[in-house]
């Protein structure tokens, strides 16, 4: 049987005076190398960190917050229902994103969702009590309440995504990562129009964020003269897509294209056309937006779509919101848009 005696020099955790004393530095100069301080010797911090690995050294979370003001964490707060952050491809991607950068920043993720009007209150008191350095926010709608809420505790934040609204009074515009939704969609009609396709429907995404205003857009900046008819609602769910699709056949049996806001409700658009005996490319061409490879190839037939590199967008918004963490004048870094391209593959 092990001995259950404890051995006093294997349980003891090593001291940032142990740490002070291998190095040969005070504490005060072993505090500030460890818990991330400034105005220290690189041959003496090099010193503190060969003692600090040497001895197994766990700096204290308390103490480095006293230190550096920070707390190593950042929200991520998305404005969806739960069901569809688990659900759709788009948000696994793009955390994965911003997990990998904040790792590489020696920094925590915490996941705030927002599935109603209730739910602000509780990300009000959260952000309220300073538990967090920064705030990456996306999936926001234009009544959101959100933008208020970041401004009024002056909380570092980027969003994910054009916001639909201006910052008011004199306070700054927050950064934004976002693609190129409207010139993005512009390519997707082009290549509709390319294949010799005359009668282009679009299947939009809610009306009330900036991507699907965008990408409507794009269609027009394409087919100005097309009818409001020829565009439907959808919700950026597959059921959505399939319910667009079916009303747009049932209106229009004449049509030859469609550009579908993003890839999941194309595989709703896809799956009625294949019940409706409608040949895909051949007598309707589809297009989507994403690129979520999970989804467009393994629709059938695969999807032609738009590609935005999301986990690359996550990554960015990490990086421009350390920027602003990291800046001793607090400069707010500008926004980024983000290329797009098309992936042809066989629906259109």
């Amino acid at each position: 049987m092990p001995d259950p005696t404890p051995d006093p020099q294997r349980d003891v955790r090593p001291t940032l005076e142990a740490v002070a004393a291998r190095a040969g530095v005070s504490r005060a100069t072993a505090s500030r190398v460890v818990n991330g301080g400034a105005g220290v010797r690189q041959p003496l911090v090099e010193q503190v960190r060969r003692a600090v690995e040497e001895l197994g050294y766990v700096p204290n979370h308390a103490a480095r917050t006293l230190v550096t003001r920070r707390n190593g964490a950042v929200a991520v707060i998305i404005d969806e229902p739960e069901f569809r952050v688990f659900s759709d491809p788009f948000f696994s991607r793009q955390i994965r994103g911003i997990s990998r950068e904040l790792n590489a920043h020696d920094a925590q993720l915490v996941l705030l969702l927002v599935e109603g009007s209730g739910d602000f209150e509780r990300v009000t008191r959260y952000l309220a009590g300073g538990h967090v350095d920064g705030v990456l926010a996306f999936s926001l709608h234009t009544d959101d309440e959100l933008p208020a809420i970041i401004r009024r505790f002056r909380v570092p934040t980027v969003f994910g995504g054009r916001p639909g609204h201006a910052a008011g009074g004199d306070a700054p515009q927050v950064p934004y990562v976002d693609c190129d939704n409207r010139g993005g969609a512009g390519e997707a009609v082009r290549h509709l129009v390319s294949l010799g396709r005359r009668r282009i429907a679009h299947i939009a995404g809610p009306r009330d964020q900036t991507s699907a205003l965008d990408r409507i857009d794009g269609y027009h900046d394409v087919l100005p003269d097309a009818g409001r008819d020829l565009v439907a609602d959808g919700d950026f769910t597959t059921e959505g897509g399939a319910r667009a699709m079916a009303g747009l056949l049932d209106t229009h049996p004449d049509l030859d294209g469609v550009f579908v806001s993003n890839d999941l409700m194309a595989s709703g658009a896809l799956r009625v056309l294949r019940e409706r005996g409608v040949r895909v490319p051949e007598d309707v061409a589809v297009v989507g937006f994403d690129d979520m490879s999970s989804v467009a190839e393994a629709a059938v037939p695969p999807l032609t779509t738009i590609r935005q590199d999301v986990e690359g967008m996550g990554r960015l918004m990490v990086r421009l919101l350390m920027e602003r963490l990291n800046s001793d004048a607090g400069a707010w870094p500008e926004s980024v848009i983000t290329p797009t391209e098309l992936v042809r593959r066989a629906s259109a």
